[in-house]
């Protein structure tokens, strides 16, 4: 893509920001330079956003159920996924999601609880009382 070609679209998804794109000068050579926004990545971006509020909010209707632990939507409401919450919290993902298991969450002790609270930002006692709400 050449200097004059990178798009600037006024993206809804960069905030008001701009981002560093890389593009080609008369000369040939390589230069940075700000885009502040191009329609397909942000249709783009938009629709993996709605999947994972979708998701979070069927996460979360399972929790109200009793059928998930709380983590699984904390995980779509900070936008990860199990292998991102796994490598963050530093666990394997198959214990991540065994975690997702209310019988097993409720049994979590305060290091793991820590963990996920680091991981989702979130104060420990938060976690603590989605155990004691769980149905």
């Amino acid at each position: 893509m050449k200097l004059d070609e990178v798009p600037q679209d006024h993206s809804s998804t960069y905030g008001g920001h701009s981002k560093l794109v890389y593009a080609v000068d008369a000369s040939g050579h390589y230069q940075g330079t700000q885009s502040d926004g191009w329609e397909p990545e942000a249709y783009a971006t938009q629709l993996a956003v709605a999947e994972l509020e979708t998701q979070e909010a069927e996460a979360e209707a399972a929790w109200r159920r009793g059928e998930l632990s709380p983590l699984k939507c904390l995980m779509y409401r900070y936008r990860m996924d199990e292998p991102a919450l796994a490598q963050i919290a530093g666990l394997w993902q198959w214990r991540v999601r065994r975690h997702f298991r209310p019988d097993i969450y409720r049994r979590l002790n305060s290091a793991l609880l820590a963990r996920y609270a680091e991981a989702f930002g979130l104060p420990v006692e938060e976690l603590r009382r989605y155990q004691k709400e769980l149905p």
